[in-house]
């Protein structure tokens, strides 16, 4: 398994997760398309954001425009890299949280809020819009992973949030199994707490929300 990170001191981590390293950006399309070529994948992850640490509120307002961003431009660049590289299926994070006011539960099936009022919320709808467009239209089994919010270890969040909670563990857990199951499309990946619906993914992968990893 070869994973990328844009910054050289986080490769001992990626050892350690018993992953290959590679340092490349993903904005710099010439050594993107290099990198893949070189791994020679049958299935790319992508899970690339641009966001601050426990999402640090003074730093949103820049890391939001970083970010959709990463989802338009980076997004292009990978898809490309993939299908040039022969990749059969391409499992992409989106959101859950991204849907436009209307009925609750979200199906995937109701519309995104593209035409929010909010102009900061309009521009990251529409990249995540992009993202998913870009990957189910790649010419490969391309599947969008709308997460909730997530939180546990790592996230900088230790409870639920509220509107589509993910525990990162049930994340990690859903991305797994999309690697061999389920049809090309988008699924929502959440807790039910009335805000989506993930009875598409639970019946496509078998994925639950209250997957934990064992404790250690």
């Amino acid at each position: 398994m070869i994973g990328t990170t844009r910054h050289r001191e986080k490769t001992p981590l990626l050892r350690a997760l018993g992953v290959t390293p590679v340092v490349v950006d993903v904005l710099d399309e010439a050594a993107l398309r290099r990198a893949v070529a070189d791994a020679e994948p049958a299935i790319v992850i992508h899970q690339l954001t641009d966001l601050p640490p426990g999402l640090d509120p003074a730093q949103m307002p820049a890391a939001r425009e970083r970010n959709a961003h990463l989802r338009e431009v980076g997004t292009r660049h990978l898809v490309a890299a993939a299908v040039a590289a022969g990749a059969r299926r391409l499992i992409a994070q989106s959101i859950a949280f991204a849907y436009a006011p209307g009925p609750r539960p979200y199906a995937e099936q109701a519309p995104l809020d593209v035409d929010a009022v909010d102009p900061g919320w309009r521009r990251t709808v529409r990249a995540v819009a992009s993202l998913e467009q870009q990957v189910l239209g790649a010419g490969l089994a391309g599947i969008g992973l709308r997460y909730g919010r997530r939180y546990g270890p790592g996230t900088g969040v230790d409870r639920p949030p509220s509107g589509a909670a993910l525990h990162v563990d049930a994340a990690a857990d859903a991305a797994r199994r999309a690697l061999t199951l389920g049809d090309p499309g988008v699924y929502n990946i959440a807790e039910d707490d009335g805000t989506v619906a993930s009875t598409k993914a639970m019946a496509a992968f078998g994925w639950r929300p209250d997957f934990r990893l064992p404790a250690t």
